[in-house]
């Protein structure tokens, strides 16, 4: 039996990881400078393939997550998509 809130919790691990993809795609698209470097590039095949791999997590994980951890999926997933997009034209 799940616990009452375990519904609204966000597994820290996952919350980690997607932070780490949304990072990665944030230097890929040149919208913050790259933490090793300090220079802003834009790569735009890797934040796609970026963008691409936390879909297939998402999709991976799907029925498995609480309904908080699928909020900050989605929402971290769309919001690189539309800078994304923006990037592109």
């Amino acid at each position: 039996m799940k616990e009452k809130n375990s519904e609204n919790k966000i597994n820290p691990y996952l919350l980690n990881l997607i932070s780490m993809f949304a990072s990665s795609v944030w230097c890929q698209l040149g919208k913050v400078p790259n933490p090793v470097d300090k220079k802003i590039t834009k790569d735009l095949k890797s934040a796609k393939l970026t963008i691409d791999m936390l879909i297939m997590l998402k999709n991976k994980m799907h029925g498995n997550l609480t309904s908080e951890e699928e909020k900050l999926l989605n929402s971290t997933i769309s919001d690189l998509e539309m800078n994304y997009v923006n990037e592109i034209k």
